[in-house]
């Protein structure tokens, strides 16, 4: 494992799930300020997750075919500037294309950044937990720093929020000659010259399991959308809690969906991926009718950092799971897995958006319990898959840029030619 690595590109996590928290921190403040309906209030959740749902697998095609690290620092600074622009703008489509902007930018940092941090933890679970923990930490982080900068300058002031991926941005550019002064020379990922044949994998992508998983992903990226677009507004709607209450309670949701996720990462590496996959799916059920039945925002915080927990048990395992599952092409598996399980709710959000406004935040709630119901189902018929002791099948023709385990696809990863190395990533690729 290489802990440097994996520590600036966690650190690239924070900053970079950052701005997707504050998309979901900004829309009590988008709501009361703008007057906008549920249905409007979740078109501006549309506008981050749906669009950045349907580029997601391009930007995995991309980073199977070739390793681009400039993509890791173009995704967070142009998900800054939607961010900073979204508060200026004096209209509702204005405010709805910086949003979508920032979640493109979004999209584009996760497939590049996951395969290099799975390339520097190897084969360990804990690993992939640690760099998945941080897009959560940084997605915690968003609320208070919204009530610090919104509810102290107004949405005008959301050009400030740009500054962490500002500075991120100064040290990726820095982290090359430094390196270099440090005696390390850069790696830099062989390209394979146009036209020539893809390299085979001594293991076939198992499609039907990854189509499995995939759908789970989809089944947790509902509620998980829905519950933080609506949390804010059933704290202070529902529940007749304060502002700053409200951002306390998101804050609790995604700080507790931090410790699940390197919870997940532990038990797997000692129980096996499936076991906090299966857990996290089943406990999510009743924490999420706790939220729902809750009395007051006090017994509400106490579900949502049981919901919070339960629903990232199953994150990082969920990421080298579908990595193993399509070996030939670890981009497309960790942008669907990583990428798109926080965006692809986002097109389903304007729907709920328009039943909260017809039958009130409590059924539209209630509704995704339905959704998580049908994640157990699929969460209980998927199977393990490990490369390290199934035996090669002679393999498949990958798509571009595929490989075996390409950068860090499976548990070998850290041995291609093609995974990314500390310096070419310190570097920006």
């Amino acid at each position: 494992m290489k802990k440097g690595q994996l520590g600036f590109l966690t650190s690239t996590h924070v900053v970079n799930d950052l701005y997707q928290g504050f998309v979901p921190a900004l829309l009590p403040y988008l709501a009361s300020e703008r007057h906008y309906s549920y249905a409007a209030t979740t078109g501006i959740t549309l506008a981050a997750t749906g669009l950045s749902s349907v580029v997601q697998p391009v930007f995995g095609a991309i980073a199977d075919r070739r390793y681009r690290g400039w993509l890791i620092p173009a995704g967070f600074v142009v998900a800054a500037v939607g961010i900073a622009l979204s508060g200026p703008a004096d209209n509702y489509v204005l405010t709805w294309l910086a949003i979508a902007l920032s979640g493109i930018g979004v999209a584009a940092y996760h497939p590049p950044a996951t395969n290099a941090a799975r390339a520097a933890g190897g084969s360990s679970q804990q690993a992939m937990s640690w760099f998945s923990v941080g897009g959560t930490v940084g997605g915690s982080l968003a609320p208070p720093l919204v009530t610090l900068v919104v509810g102290a300058t107004g949405l005008s002031g959301t050009w400030l929020l740009a500054t962490p991926a500002l500075v991120m941005a100064v040290l990726w550019a820095l982290s090359g000659p430094w390196m270099r002064a440090r005696g390390h020379t850069p790696a830099r990922p062989v390209v394979r010259p146009a036209g020539e044949a893809a390299v085979r994998s001594a293991h076939r992508d198992d499609w039907r399991a990854f189509g499995r998983l995939a759908a789970a992903t989809v089944c947790w990226s509902v509620p998980y959308v829905t519950t933080t677009s609506f949390l804010s507004l059933y704290i202070t709607r529902d529940l007749d809690g304060s502002k700053v209450f409200a951002a306390v309670v998101l804050t609790t949701f995604t700080a507790a969906g931090a410790v699940g996720t390197v919870a997940g990462g532990w038990i797997a590496d000692r129980w096996g991926r499936l076991v906090p996959v299966r857990i996290g799916y089943v406990l999510a059920l009743p924490a999420l009718g706790g939220l729902i039945l809750a009395p007051n925002p006090v017994v509400a915080e106490v579900c949502t950092m049981a919901f919070g927990l339960s629903m990232f048990l199953p994150f990082a395992p969920q990421v080298t799971l579908a990595q193993d599952y399509l070996p030939n092409r670890p981009g497309t598996a960790s942008g669907v897995t990583l990428g798109l399980a926080m965006s692809v709710g986002g097109l389903l959000s304007p729907l709920f958006g328009m039943l909260a406004d017809a039958r009130g935040l409590t059924t539209t709630l209630t509704g995704m319990l339905v959704v998580l119901v049908a994640a157990c189902a699929l969460a209980l018929r998927m199977r393990d898959r490990d490369l390290s002791t199934e035996p090669p099948t002679g393999g498949q023709s990958p798509g571009p840029g595929g490989g075996g385990d390409g950068a860090g696809g499976g548990r070998h990863g850290h041995d291609d030619p093609d995974a990314p190395q500390v310096h070419t990533l310190v570097s920006g690729g």
